[in-house]
C-alpha cells in the first residue's frame, strides 16, 4: 500500500513549516518590540512596518507563484529562499540609532529617523525572500502533495505550527532577549533558518504530478471574472479568511506591547500566560483537526468563529484587577481565544487547499495572499491604531523628553477583534451554500 504522505514529507512539513512560522512570529511580534524598545516607541511606524510588509508578501507571492508553476520546480524556491532569509533576519538586529548614527555620521532625532526608515525597508527587504519561500513555495508544496481525505488531518497540524512558534517566540525569546539581546537573539535565528535552507536542498523532493505549466501573464489568473464563477468555494473561503486576518491584526502586532505597558506584565509573566495559553489550545485543536476530515469544514467554522470572538472579547473584559487574579483570567481568556484562531486557521486553509485547482496552485497563491496577508495587514494595523491613538493612553514612565508617540495599545482593539471575528460566523451561510454547490458540481462531473 503507497503511503500517502511519507515521512520524508511530515519531516519537510514539520522542518520548513516550524522554521518558517517562528521566522515569521519574530518578524510580527519581535520586529516591532525591538523598534519600540531600542528604535523608539512609535506606533505609527510599526504599523507603517506591518502595513508594507504585508503589501511587499502579496506582491512577491503572486509573482514567485506563478514562476514556481512556470519552471515547474517548488524546492529550489524554498531552499535558496531559506538561506537569503536567514541572512536578512540576522541584519536586523543591527539597525540601531547608534549604528546607523556612526555609519552615516548622524546624531540625535536624525539618526532615531535613520533607524525607523531602515527598519521598515529591511523588514520589507526580508519579506521579499520569506515570502518567496515560504508563502509561495512552500504552501504550494503542501498542496502538490496532500488529497482532500487527509487535508483536514495535515492543515490542523500546519495551523498549529504558528502557535507552536509563538510558544517558542513569545515564551523563550523574550528571556534570551533579556539575557543577550536583540542582535545576538535575530543572528542566531537567522543562522539556523540559513542552515534549514540548506537542508531543503538535500530533503525537498517534488510532487511527481508537478509539471512546467503556464506563463508569467497568468499572475493574473486569479483576477479573472471567469476564475470567480468558476471557482466559487475557493473565493468565499478567502473572503472569510479575510475577515479573520483583519480580526487577527487589530490586536496581533500590539499584544505583547500591550501586555508590558497596559497590563504591566514581565517578561515572565507573558511567557507563561503564552506557555500555558498556547499549550493547551493546540493540544485542543488536536483533537479538533480530526473533527474537520470527519465533519463539514464549512459547519464548523460556525464553532470555531463563536470560540474566537469569545475569547476576545473575555480578553477585553479582563482589566481593573488585582494583578494575580488578572494574570489568570488574561491567561484563560486567551487560550480561549488561541483554541478559536488555530480552528478557524485550519479550517480556512483545508478549504483553500481543497477547493484550489490542481493546475493553477502556485499561480493562486497570489490572489490567497491578498485575502490572507495584504487586505488584513493593510486594515487590521490601520483599525487597530487607529483606536490606540483614539484613546492616547500614556506610555507608562515616560519622561517629558521621550522621543515617543506617548500613547500604548488600549484594551478596545480586542473589542473591536470580536466585533470583526463575528462577521466570519455572519458568512458561514454563503461559504456553506458555495461549497455545496462545488461538490455537487464536482460529483456531477465524475458520473459523466
Amino acid at each position: 500500500m503507497q503511503r500517502i504522505f511519507s515521512k520524508n514529507k511530515w519531516t519537510v512539513l514539520l522542518l520548513f513549516g516550524l522554521i518558517g512560522q517562528i521566522a515569521w512570529t519574530v518578524e510580527n511580534m519581535y520586529f516591532n518590540l525591538f523598534v519600540f524598545d531600542e528604535i523608539q516607541p512609535n506606533l505609527d511606524a510599526i504599523t507603517l512596518m506591518v502595513q508594507l510588509s504585508g503589501i511587499a508578501a502579496t506582491l512577491v507571492t503572486l509573482i514567485a507563484g506563478t514562476v514556481s508553476d512556470k519552471v515547474g520546480n517548488r524546492r529550489s524556491f524554498i531552499s535558496i529562499g531559506y538561506i537569503i532569509w536567514g541572512v536578512t533576519v540576522a541584519l536586523f538586529g543591527f539597525i540601531k540609532p547608534d549604528v546607523l548614527g556612526a555609519m552615516l555620521g548622524l546624531s540625535g532625532e536624525a539618526a532615531v529617523k535613520a533607524a525607523l526608515v531602515t527598519a521598515i525597508v529591511g523588514d520589507c527587504i526580508m519579506t521579499l525572500f520569506g515570502s518567496t519561500a515560504n508563502d509561495a513555495a512552500f504552501s504550494a508544496w503542501v498542496t502538490d502533495n496532500t488529497e482532500p481525505s487527509i487535508r483536514g488531518r495535515i492543515e490542523s497540524v500546519v495551523a498549529i505550527l504558528p502557535l507552536a512558534s509563538m510558544l517558542i517566540v513569545a515564551g523563550a525569546f523574550g528571556i534570551i532577549v533579556e539575557a543577550v539581546g536583540y542582535s545576538t537573539v535575530f543572528l542566531c535565528l537567522g543562522v539556523v533558518i540559513s542552515i534549514c535552507g540548506i537542508l531543503g536542498l538535500f530533503l525537498i523532493k517534488d510532487s511527481d504530478t508537478l509539471t512546467k505549466n503556464g506563463t508569467l501573464r497568468d499572475m493574473l489568473t486569479g483576477f479573472k471574472p471567469s476564475s470567480v464563477r468558476e471557482n466559487p468555494a475557493f473565493y468565499m473561503t478567502l473572503i472569510i479568511t479575510c475577515v479573520y486576518g483583519i480580526a487577527c491584526q487589530i490586536f496581533m502586532p500590539y499584544l505583547i506591547i500591550y501586555m508590558r505597558t497596559y497590563l504591566g506584565f514581565g517578561v515572565l509573566e507573558y511567557s507563561i500566560i503564552f506557555g500555558l495559553a498556547i499549550t493547551l489550545g493546540a493540544a485542543v485543536n488536536i483533537f479538533l483537526g480530526r473533527l474537520t476530515d470527519r465533519y463539514s469544514k464549512a459547519h464548523l467554522m460556525y464553532i470555531a468563529g463563536g470560540v474566537f470572538a469569545l475569547g476576545l472579547l473575555l480578553m477585553y473584559l479582563m482589566k481593573g484587577m488585582d494583578k494575580t487574579a488578572l494574570f489568570i483570567l488574561f491567561g484563560l481568556s486567551g487560550f480561549v481565544m488561541i483554541v478559536g484562531y488555530i480552528f478557524i486557521s485550519a479550517l480556512c486553509g483545508a478549504l483553500t487547499r481543497d477547493f484550489t485547482p490542481a493546475a493553477d496552485t502556485g499561480k493562486l497563491q497570489g490572489v490567497r495572499m491578498i485575502f490572507a496577508v495584504l487586505i488584513p495587514m493593510l486594515v487590521g494595523p490601520t483599525v487597530g491604531n487607529a483606536i490606540n491613538r483614539a484613546r492616547n493612553i500614556p506610555l507608562p514612565d515616560a519622561g517629558a523628553d521621550a522621543m515617543t508617540t506617548s500613547f500604548i495599545p488600549a484594551p478596545e482593539i480586542f473589542l473591536a477583534a470580536a466585533g470583526v471575528a463575528l462577521i466570519v460566523i455572519a458568512l458561514v451561510p454563503l461559504l456553506i451554500l458555495t461549497v455545496k454547490h462545488a461538490e455537487n458540481t464536482t460529483e456531477k462531473a465524475e458520473n459523466e
